[in-house]
């Protein structure tokens, strides 16, 4: 057997974790929006563009340019991430710039990288 296999043996139901866990579970709704949220997150052309979103605001040409994609795939990704809240433009004259949506979004983004970068490390 791998250090990595388990196996549970036992027929036991722990009542009192289960009640408490099932008392504390979100529900559906907000289970499938985090779900959408990591979904949209998890592609690798998105991430590109979120890692450019969070070092500076730019434009669509802008980020087309760090990303060496056309502006009209930038556009359609950034339409998707506009779409489920993870990014928002702000219009200046006829160019508009993108941001990451929020703090939050920020933090998530930024928490994941870490993670990554940690576990590279070990």
């Amino acid at each position: 057997m791998s250090k990595n296999e388990f196996v549970c043996d036992c027929n036991i139901i722990h009542k009192d974790v289960v009640e408490d866990t099932l008392n504390k579970m979100a529900d559906e709704e907000l289970l499938n929006k985090l779900a959408e949220f990591f979904k949209i997150v998890g592609d690798t052309t998105r991430v590109k563009i979120l890692y450019a979103l969070d070092k500076n605001e730019l434009c669509v040409c802008d980020i087309a340019n760090v990303v060496g994609m056309s502006k009209s795939s930038v556009s359609h990704q950034l339409s998707a991430l506009r779409k489920s809240g993870i990014v928002k433009g702000k219009k200046v004259g006829k160019e508009v710039f993108y941001t990451l949506d929020d703090e939050h979004v920020k933090q998530v983004f930024e928490v994941g990288i870490e993670h990554i970068e940690h576990k590279i490390k070990k």
